[in-house]
C-alpha cells in the first residue's frame, strides 16, 4: 500500500524588508538555502506586497490629482478621491460599490476589492501616505523567480504570487494565486472518472488558489512578517497554465 500524501509548509526567515529595485530572487534564494533547501516539485509561494514593492508598485498619493469621475464618486462613498483615481486607473469597470469599499473588475481580470490597491503593510517611514498597487504582470513575475531559483537549486520548482480575496458569497478573506509558474494553475477533470467511475461532467480545480490558501495559513494576513513559504508534497500531474486562466471569462459568468 503506497503512503498517504502529506504536505509540509515550511515558512522563510530572516526575510528584509523589501523595497523598490531590491532583487527579491536573491533573498529568496538565500533563504532557502539556509534553512530549507528546495527540492523538485516543491511550490514557492510569496505574497504579492513584495512582488510590487521591489517593482516599484507604489503611488505616492500627494502626487495624484483626482478627476471628476473619483470626485464625484468618493464624495458618494467616503473615500479618499486620490484613492479612487488610483483604483478607477487599475480597473476596466466598477462592479459594485458602497461606502468605504470598491469591487472592481482589474485590468488582469480579476474581481477584487479596491482593485487590489492597499495601504495595509505599506509603512510611510518618511512620512509620506502611499498606496500599492498589483504588479503589473504577476505571472510574468513569478516566470522570472521560478527561473532563476530553479536554475539556483537545480530544482523543478513552482511558484505563486499570493494575494488576499474577499468572496462574494462569504465572510472573510482567503489566499488566491495572481500570478503562477511551473505549476497547473486550473485543472480540469471533466472527462475522468470519481471514485466510483462516474464520469465526471463540471469539475474543473483551482489548484494555484487552493496551495495559496494552504500557504496563507502560515504566512498570515496581518503583521506576522513572513511574506515567503515552501510548500512540499504537491502532486498534479496536469499541464502547466497561468494565473490568469483563474479569471473567469465573461461568457462563463452568470452574474454579470
Amino acid at each position: 500500500m503506497s503512503e498517504a500524501p502529506a504536505l509540509q509548509i515550511f515558512a522563510l526567515p530572516g526575510l528584509p524588508m523589501f523595497k523598490v529595485g531590491d532583487s527579491l530572487a536573491t533573498s529568496l534564494g538565500d533563504a532557502m538555502a539556509v534553512s530549507c533547501p528546495p527540492v523538485d516539485g516543491d511550490v514557492l509561494v510569496i505574497a504579492q506586497k513584495i512582488v510590487s514593492k521591489v517593482e516599484g508598485r507604489m503611488v505616492d498619493l500627494a502626487t495624484v490629482t483626482p478627476s471628476e469621475p473619483a470626485i464625484a464618486l468618493g464624495a458618494e462613498i467616503d473615500k479618499d478621491p486620490r484613492l479612487v483615481e488610483i483604483i478607477l486607473g487599475e480597473s476596466d469597470r466598477v462592479v459594485r460599490s458602497r461606502p468605504n469599499l470598491m469591487i472592481m473588475q482589474h485590468k488582469l481580470g480579476f474581481v477584487m476589492a479596491n482593485a487590489g490597491v492597499d495601504q495595509s503593510n505599506v509603512a510611510p517611514e518618511d512620512g509620506v501616505e502611499r498606496a500599492l498597487l498589483l504588479p503589473v504582470d504577476p505571472d510574468g513575475s513569478a516566470e522570472m523567480l521560478r527561473a532563476t531559483l530553479s536554475a539556483r537549486f537545480g530544482v523543478k520548482l513552482g511558484v505563486i504570487i499570493n494575494d488576499s480575496f474577499g468572496r462574494a458569497w462569504r465572510r472573510g478573506t482567503c489566499g488566491v494565486a495572481i500570478g503562477a509558474a511551473g505549476i497547473p494553475s486550473l485543472v480540469d477533470l471533466r472527462g475522468s472518472p470519481d471514485l466510483f467511475g462516474r464520469i465526471l461532467h463540471v469539475t474543473v480545480v483551482g489548484h494555484a488558489d487552493e496551495i495559496a490558501a494552504a500557504a496563507s495559513l502560515v504566512m498570515g494576513q496581518a503583521r506576522e512578517g513572513l511574506p515567503a513559504v515552501l510548500v512540499r508534497g504537491v502532486v498534479c500531474d496536469a499541464p502547466e497554465n497561468s494565473a490568469r486562466e483563474l479569471a473567469r471569462p465573461a461568457d462563463e459568468d452568470l452574474f454579470r
